[in-house]
């Protein structure tokens, strides 16, 4: 069996399962953000059972929040009372919250061999710690609330053999655009990405919970890596509970292979408006920018941030050009500062926001205007993802977005 396999048959209680079986299985946590929280609610007190387990629940209000106005409110609200009516563990709130899928990582909630399911698409993220993490809707959500179990059909897994020696100038944003590119945004659909071969030591965690994260956006289930020296060093003295470390078996099964060589990639853009229309930042020097976001679930860690202040120290964000920085979590952004990069950010002309989704899907701290052209670190670049459906985003890794910042232009 390949990792989704092994994964998924452990939590059903049997021994093997294979792509296509429909099984029922245990899960180990069940997750929720501000904006899918408030109606999944809703649907679990139709159920009229408690909550399966309170230590296995995250709710976590980080897209509207701080609230931006009434309506934001009152769905943290209904997060709120609901967590304390029911003694959820992992509830965490402004000052204490980050993006979901950077703190939940970074608090050690998620782990490898975990089985994961979470009201929000980029759920998918957790496979970088060896998780089997996919998103939901929100009857499936209520029923995991309820139940503490969640139907799948298993999967076919497609096999991405990185190869090859990763340059200075690429990172995780650059192979997963350049995966995308390659295989469309329905490339994978219901299909897991499991990445293997050499190169995958060669990748950071930040790199893998970047690529993990936008499996989604290749139509994935999920996108796991390997249990190996870099996870056992993440998560070591992180992780919450025991763990179980997943690996493939030497005849794994998989639907079909892509291999990349890290040797010959170049960083990359995602035009507008989809994520699989990508071509080199370096064809892109006309296009001219008024904004520039550096953040999100996908590129708000410690080393996305420090890229970007290597880039914009000592020098200036464009005139013409707005930059803001999005710390993914409090430890992020408090870590951020004691290196002196607000500092540099500040001083290069950057808004430095509290950790937030923000304007990655139109909520607040960066809304496009008509016309306007934003380069994003973020994950999706859909007709009015960030504003006006007749503005324009660029997704690119954070060395892109902030040479771009202070060029004016996509650099």
């Amino acid at each position: 069996m390949n990792i989704s396999e092994k994964i998924i048959a452990r939590h059903a209680g049997v021994e093997h399962v294979e792509a296509g079986q429909l099984v029922v299985a245990n899960l180990d946590l069940v997750m929720a953000n501000d904006v899918t929280g408030p109606p999944a609610i809703k649907e679990f007190e139709k159920i009229g059972m408690p909550p399966f387990d309170p230590n296995k629940i995250a709710l976590i209000p980080d897209h509207f929040q701080p609230s931006k106005d009434i309506k934001s409110a009152d769905l943290a609200k209904a997060m709120r009372d609901f967590s304390k009516k029911h003694h959820i563990k992992h509830y965490y709130e402004a000052g204490r919250v980050g993006i979901e899928h950077v703190i939940l990582p970074e608090f050690g909630i998620v782990g490898p061999g975990m089985l994961i399911i979470g009201a929000d698409s980029h759920t998918c993220t957790y496979g970088a710690v060896n998780a089997f993490s996919t998103g939901v809707g929100t009857t499936d959500l209520a029923v995991g609330l309820a139940t503490g179990k969640a139907w799948f059909k298993v999967p076919e897994a497609i096999n991405v053999k990185l190869v090859g020696n990763k340059p200075k100038n690429i990172c995780g944003k650059d192979i997963i655009l350049t995966l995308i590119g390659r295989i469309g945004v329905d490339g994978a659909l219901y299909k897991a990405l499991e990445f293997t071969d050499d190169g995958v030591a060669q990748l950071s965690m930040t790199d893998r919970l970047t690529i993990s994260n936008m499996a989604i956006e290749a139509g994935a289930k999920a996108g796991l890596f390997p249990f190996d020296e870099i996870t056992k060093q993440y998560v070591d003295g992180r992780a919450q509970q025991p763990y179980v470390a997943v690996n493939p078996d030497p005849d794994a099964q998989y639907s079909s292979t892509v291999e990349i060589n890290l040797s010959e990639l170049v960083p990359v853009v995602a035009l507008p408006h989809l994520p699989e229309n990508v071509k080199p930042a370096s064809e892109l020097s006309s296009i001219k920018i008024d904004q520039v976001v550096i953040g999100s679930c996908t590129n708000g860690r410690l080393e996305d941030l420090q890229t970007a202040a290597e880039i914009l120290n000592g020098r200036k964000v464009h005139p013409d050009v707005r930059c803001i920085i999005i710390p993914g979590s409090p430890a992020v952004y408090k870590e951020a500062m004691h290196r002196g990069w607000l500092d540099i950010f500040i001083d290069a002309g950057c808004v430095v926001s509290t950790p937030t989704c923000g304007p990655c899907l139109g909520g607040y701290m960066g809304i496009l205007s008509a016309g306007e052209r934003c380069v994003s670190t973020t994950n999706r670049n859909f007709r009015g993802r960030m504003g006006h459906v007749d503005s324009e985003v660029y997704l690119a890794g954070p060395l892109v977005a902030a040479a771009s910042a202070v060029n004016g232009f996509i650099s």
